[in-house]
């Protein structure tokens, strides 16, 4: 039996190097169809800001060592979590 020379990887990155090297044709006897997506992309949501605001968030985010996406999407899962506490304690 010839060992799978496929990426063992959840790293879109490394997967999409990887196709950019080799055509799918060479593993054709590998492949095996899924029923469920194997990328399930989040749900993105449009905020429009100010310049001032954008470059105030970019400067956090560069000082933070993350994407201004990143940052904000933080910033919304705290306050998320700030008032589903806030509704638990108040039972």
């Amino acid at each position: 039996m010839k060992k799978s020379k496929l990426p063992k990887t959840d790293s879109i990155e490394k997967l999409a190097e990887f196709w950019d090297a080799h055509d799918l044709t060479d593993f054709e006897d590998e492949l095996e169809g899924v029923a469920e997506p194997v990328f399930v992309r989040g749900t993105a949501i449009k905020v429009p800001l100010e310049s001032p605001e954008v470059k105030a968030v970019e400067q956090l985010a560069q000082a933070k060592g993350v994407s201004r996406e990143e940052l904000i999407r933080t910033w919304v899962v705290q306050k998320l979590a700030r008032q589903n506490n806030t509704r638990t304690t108040k039972r």
